[in-house]
């Protein structure tokens, strides 16, 4: 078994662009859709997700905040296969202008032309609570404090 932590799985996202967020719909389904991390990746345990108020992820996580991000790394070493991460978490709405900027980088104005200061848009925090691996032959959990 390795020794991955948590400094090890953000370097694994820095390279992993695109995850997966699922929620839990109104109507008790699951939805899943792909969203930048936009490598903004410092790891201590928590993703973070630029959203629109008017967005189905948005009801989604106010009605359940229960969610999960699953990733996939692009290969794996010597024929292995690639790195696969599931994060089960808690999603928190944060609408203040000062970490809307923190976390913003010009990708998004592909998106929200405005900036952070773009009307409706909010930023999901994603605590996570439970990170499970799979590299190559080795799987495990990572500690999360």
């Amino acid at each position: 078994m390795s020794d991955m932590d948590l400094k090890a799985v953000a370097k694994a996202l820095r390279d992993i662009d695109f995850v997966m967020l699922n929620t839990h719909t109104t109507g008790g389904q699951i939805a899943g859709r792909p969203m930048s991390n936009n490598r903004d990746v410092e790891y201590d345990g928590d993703s973070w997700f630029f959203v629109d108020k008017e967005s189905r992820t948005f009801a989604d996580v106010s009605a359940d905040p229960k969610v999960t991000i699953s990733a996939q790394g692009s290969k794996g070493l010597l024929g292995k296969p690639p790195l696969f991460l599931s994060i089960e978490g808690q999603a928190e709405v944060i609408e203040d202008r000062a970490q809307l900027e923190a976390h913003w980088n010009s990708d998004l104005d592909r998106w929200w032309p405005e900036g952070p200061s773009t009307p409706g848009v909010v930023l999901l925090k994603v605590h996570a609570g439970r990170i499970h691996y799979w590299d190559g032959e080795d799987e495990g959990e990572v500690p999360v404090s």
